[in-house]
């Protein structure tokens, strides 16, 4: 193996993430000669999808000596995904999908649909997202009144062009607000919502004030739109057998290109000359004996755990991972949904 490794590569990419395997096949289809290293067993990185004893073994509190997993059914039954994500069937990263054809290495689940909640506690409530304007007239989020607003405002997201003044309803799109294009159609707090948290996907309200922060607005919307008018029902479809397939998918096409892959690798150090990484030096477990190596790249790619001393803390995310039994309530018994809960139902800031 270690005749294998080439003593310089175009590129070195650390890390199978999404990200990471993207820019390794396309890289690789592009003539680039890449070597792909992970500490781990698996691809997918902190975005893997993984059985059900690996979850526990990761997560789980159980006592020593127990498999509380064996009472769940066949291990290879389940695909639990890390970091949770569903994919828009019009959005940039189907396209990428589609264009560098690595659709023939996966097969998609189309999504039941995508709700949302209002209110909190036990007067909470869970409706699905309109996805188009006969839905908006039909939807018990909204008031007969504030229907017929909201399928105005939907039409027009349908029929906006940012480039044709003609259709921003008077408006300088330059420095307008969201709240600016909402209040022109007199939506409802709990309209502006739903259209910003469950449909435009924005975290938190900060979207709202942004000045000429319009336009990004409403072409998330329409995003959501054409992703629905693509295959119906819902605008979002799923890897049959979990996220982790992604990674996989453009790992097999950098393969086929002439990437060479590696798991099981530590990355020891990354070597720099005069500030500029340069090389690394590596050692791939799992063999015996351990293999040791150093290579040098032009350039050299990785997630932020391989520069830890780069990255700086931004924010954190809070992840449930909770195995039911039964489908959610109010929602059409979908064996498939995304449930969002806008943060100002539950009094929160994001």
């Amino acid at each position: 193996m270690a005749d294998e490794i080439a003593p310089e590569y175009d590129v070195v990419v650390l890390g199978t993430g999404l990200t990471e395997c993207i820019l390794s096949g396309v890289l690789s289809v592009k003539g680039k000669k890449v070597l792909h290293i992970d500490r781990n067993d698996h691809y997918g990185g902190e975005a893997a999808s993984v059985n059900l004893e690996a979850l526990f073994k990761k997560y789980g509190n159980y006592a020593k000596g127990s498999e509380p997993w064996k009472q769940y059914g066949r291990l290879n039954d389940w695909n639990i995904d890390l970091v949770p994500k569903f994919l828009m069937s019009s959005g940039e990263l189907t396209n990428i999908l589609v264009s560098t054809d690595v659709t023939r290495y996966l097969e998609f689940k189309q999504v039941a649909g995508s709700y949302v909640q209002q209110g909190s506690g036990p007067k909470a409530t869970v409706a699905k997202v309109p996805s188009d304007a006969a839905e908006a007239l039909k939807s018990p989020l909204m008031g007969i009144f504030e229907k017929r607003r909201m399928k105005s405002f939907i039409e027009w997201v349908g029929e906006f062009n940012s480039n044709d003044s003609a259709t921003h309803k008077g408006l300088d799109m330059s420095t307008c607000t969201m709240r600016e294009v909402y209040d022109k159609f007199g939506l409802e707090a709990t309209t502006k919502d739903f259209a910003g948290h469950a449909m435009a996907l924005y975290q938190s309200d900060a979207y709202l004030d942004v000045k000429g922060g319009a336009p990004e607005a409403i072409e998330r919307l329409r995003l959501y739109g054409n992703s629905v008018a693509r295959y119906g029902k819902s605008p979002y479809i799923y890897p049959l057998y979990g996220l982790g397939e992604l990674p996989q998918g453009f790992a097999r096409l950098s393969a086929i290109y002439g990437g060479t892959y590696m798991l099981n690798t530590n990355v020891e150090e990354v070597i720099y000359e005069e500030g500029k990484a340069v090389g690394i030096k590596a050692t791939m477990t799992g063999v015996e004996p351990a293999m040791k190596f150093e290579t040098r790249a032009k350039t050299i790619l990785g997630d932020p755990s391989y520069f830890p001393n780069k990255v700086k803390v931004v924010g954190h995310v809070l992840r449930a991972i909770c195995i039911l039994k039964h489908p959610l309530a109010n929602t059409n018994d979908s064996d498939s949904c995304q449930l969002i809960i806008p943060q100002s139902q539950v009094g929160r800031k994001n």
